[in-house]
């Protein structure tokens, strides 16, 4: 079989087509906006800025954000063509089985492994660390133990070592159990989240604009230096290089949008509503992610980040520097595992979907496209990703796997992108509801600002990539190819 046979545009469409077999058709526009938002905001704010910050970039992290957002809008641009074109579940995998051929299409998806699973374990990680914060800051009761939440690669400052990170554990599987459930209900919850989450990000924007501490931001693009973190890891500190580390690193913020195409075939009227959820979200989130870094690293220093504000940064922002409002600290730390809650569950749902349309395809086993009679979902899918998010959460720190989602997205970014100039080329009468607008000039952007931020992630993060490559390399020429429903 060659490694290039391309799985044609009308059986993709064909086998989207509902029947017993097939995924319940449920999602509006409203509700993939909410599943957008549900994704994005998250850990990738609350977190990961605070990271971004105290390792690259300093006040100047917001520039980071925008560029990320530069390169979420020409990814989403391509996103909402492709989507709305072939609204069948899958994401970038599918549009790259249809456009480069079954290889680039494994690739494509072993890469999007790496970007859910392991983007659902940093936020199960965070969920863990805001989790400690809450029994402590709210409850005012005794923290789960270093040792039990923790991964034994931390030790903390004390010298405890951890063991397993048994929160993040807890709360990969709860919601794994919600997938399972069915669509309709996990967006549903969501839906109910989102609201809590901007209402809070809103007020802490509103409320921290007036302790904003203008040293702060005076040195706003620190001078170019090397910081090393907590693992020896030295980062690029400063200037050009580390603002396209802190974008790379923020970029992890931004994921949940590309997870809105996943449930494409999900999606009622999926040419319009792909589109507006895709688009809507990314808008939405990106004005509220300037804002808040703004806010966030003026109110705090970024020796804070590096120390005492390392973990939960946003509720250690509030109680040391916005005096008058240490309720709001509580509140947001409520409100944040909330938040965290609703993107674990965008995470294991895009994963799920990948699983379901690489197993249709026979490149991963059968069982994982088995959709449950009562509830329309992969659960076997679902069960198999239960255990392997799991099982990084707790035994992974989450800058490590963080950075890795990061890069995994952007590689997946780059191929949609390229995905949308080849489709114009090779099928120049296929119906498209959307556009994207000045092709191929926005997909090129998209793919070099993309390289950009890949290229500031720094070779320790290149080197996980390669691996994780190698490893599909062997599944798939080992397993997968012999085994593709295209095989001659």
């Amino acid at each position: 079989m060659s490694l290039w046979k391309k799985k044609s545009i009308e059986l993709l469409i064909s086998e989207s087509e509902e029947s017993d077999k097939s995924l319940k058709k449920s999602l509006t526009g409203v509700s993939l906006i909410a599943l957008g938002i549900g994704g994005i905001i998250g850990a990738g704010l609350f977190v990961r800025t605070a990271a971004a910050a105290a390792n690259s970039a300093g006040p100047s992290v917001t520039i980071g954000f925008l560029i990320a957002a530069l390169g979420c809008v020409f990814a989403g641009l391509c996103y909402a063509e492709l989507s709305s074109s072939i609204p069948i579940a899958g994401s970038a995998y599918t549009y790259t089985y249809a456009t480069m051929g079954e290889f680039l299409a494994w690739i494509i998806g072993w890469d999007l492994i790496l970007e859910y699973a392991v983007g659902a374990a940093t936020v199960g990680i965070a969920w863990s660390e805001y989790f400690n914060d809450f029994l402590v800051n709210v409850v005012h009761a005794a923290p789960i133990p270093y040792e039990w939440s923790h991964s034994p690669m931390q030790t903390s400052m004390d010298g405890v070592s951890g063991i397993i990170n048994l929160p993040a554990l807890f709360i990969v599987c709860g919601i794994s159990l919600v997938l399972i459930r069915g669509i309709q209900e996990s967006s549903f919850v969501n839906n109910i989240i989102v609201v809590i989450k901007v209402a809070i990000v809103i007020l802490i924007i509103l409320v921290g604009w007036q302790f904003i501490n203008p040293v702060n931001h005076e040195n706003y693009i620190p001078e170019p230096s090397i910081f090393t973190d907590e693992h020896g890891v030295a980062h690029n500190f400063g200037g050009i290089l580390g603002i396209l580390g802190a974008a790379g690193t923020v970029f992890f913020a931004f994921i949940g949008f590309d997870a809105v195409s996943t449930a494409a075939q999900e999606t009622i009227n999926p040419k319009k509503n792909m589109p507006i959820g895709i688009i809507g979200s990314l808008i939405i989130c990106t004005i509220l992610f300037v804002l808040f870094s703004h806010v966030l690293t003026g109110v705090a220093t970024t020796e804070d980040f590096r120390t005492g504000g390392k973990e939960a940064s946003v509720a250690f922002a509030i109680n040391k520097y916005m005096i008058g409002y240490e309720w709001l600290g509580s509140f947001v730390t409520v409100a944040i595992l909330a938040g965290f809650t609703s993107v674990i569950l965008v995470m294991l749902l895009g994963q799920s979907r990948v699983f379901y349309a690489m197993g249709h395809d026979g490149l991963l086993p059968k069982s994982f496209a088995q959709i449950h009679t009562k509830f329309k979902t992969p659960f076997k899918a679902n069960l198999v990703i239960m255990v392997l998010v799991g099982l990084f959460a707790a035994f992974v720190p989450g800058d490590i796997v963080g950075d890795m989602t990061s890069i995994g997205t952007l590689f997946a970014f780059i191929l949609v992108c390229i995905s949308v100039i080849v489709l114009r080329k090779t099928e120049p009468n296929m119906k498209r509801e959307f556009k994207t607008p000045f092709v191929p000039l926005v997909p090129i952007l998209g793919v070099l600002v993309c390289l950009a931020m890949i290229y500031g992630l720094g070779w320790t993060n290149w080197l996980r990539l390669i691996l994780w490559m190698a490893i599909g390399m062997v599944i798939y020429f080992g397993y997968s190819k012999k085994r593709s429903n295209l095989k001659d």
